[in-house]
Parts: structure tokens; sequence; C-alpha cells
């Protein structure tokens, strides 16, 4: 069924330096309640090597916090749309998130990474005319982009440059 889905609030804070926009939450992410819950979905393990944090064996409200403190942020381009099933081609009637607003809201914000393609296209548009801010296109951390791991933790090792020193 094609029913309206909506995209989970922002988690950012003042000390946000990077922020991952994915496009709207699949399935098991809405069922869950939970950014990347798919099993599958390789973003924890793509952003814990670039933040050099070990995300995966924590709670997800630790993970979100570890990321925080990391000053990354996570959000989604898409506010809410019409979708069946997880895959972002089939995402219909598009509302996006106010973007700009957000990211004027982060003192810190240096980077926004645009977790695949269909992110970066609705993503881009909106950030483009921000000289201040590297945009960086991702290769999707989804399941079904099936791009070889290493391949996409090499591209998404761009973010690196905009964390800083890791705190101890």
């Amino acid at each position: 069924m094609d029913v309206l889905k909506r995209s989970f609030p922002p988690v950012t804070d003042a000390r946000t330096r990077v922020l991952i926009l994915g496009s709207l939450p699949g399935e098991e992410s809405l069922a869950r309640q939970r950014y990347y819950a798919h099993p599958r979905n390789q973003f924890w393990r793509l952003i814990g090597a670039v933040a050099a944090l070990e995300l995966e064996p924590l709670p997800y409200e630790a993970r979100l916090e570890a990321l925080l403190a990391r000053g990354i942020g996570l959000w989604d381009t898409v506010g809410a749309a019409r979708r069946q099933g997880s895959l972002d081609g089939n995402i219909r009637d598009i509302e996006r998130n106010a973007l700009p607003a957000l990211v004027a809201s982060l003192p810190q914000l240096r980077a926004v990474g645009f977790n695949g393609g269909k992110s970066a296209s609705l993503g881009l548009p909106q950030l483009g005319g921000r000289e201040d801010l590297a945009l960086v296109p991702l290769p999707s951390s989804s399941p079904a982009y099936t791009f070889p791991f290493a391949a996409k933790l090499e591209r998404w090792r761009a973010l690196e440059a905009f964390l800083g020193p890791r705190s101890s």
C-alpha cells in the first residue's frame, strides 16, 4: 500500500560539524522508529569507521549520543512522502524537510553528506548556494545498493576531514 510516511526529527546539537542526510527511513526503520534499523544497512558500520567509533554493539540511544559527541548529526531530505516498500525509487508526493533552516541553526556545521542519490538529488538544490559548507554526495548505505563495502567506505572517508580531532 502506498501510504504517507514521515521522517524522524533531526538528531543534531550545537556541536554538529557533519550532517548526514538520508532520503526517507525504510520500512524496518519506520517500524522500529530508529535511523538505519535494517540489519543489512551498512550505515552504522560506515559512519563508525569514519568517526573511529565502535557503534554496532551499542544500544540505539548510545549510538546517537556517540555520534553527537563526535560532531555528527542525522536527518533526512524528505519530511513526508508516499512510498510502497523501502526503495527510494518508489518515493512519491514528496514534502521536503526544511534543510536550510536546520543548517542555519548549526553553528559548527562544516559539511553535509548525502547518503545516496535520492538524498543528494533532493538536498543539493536546497543547499547548493552555501559556499561555507562542503556538500558531499555519498554512495548509499542501503543493502539495495550493491556497491562493495570497501568502495563505499573509501568515498565516505571524505567526511573525516570535517570532524576534527577525536576527543578522548
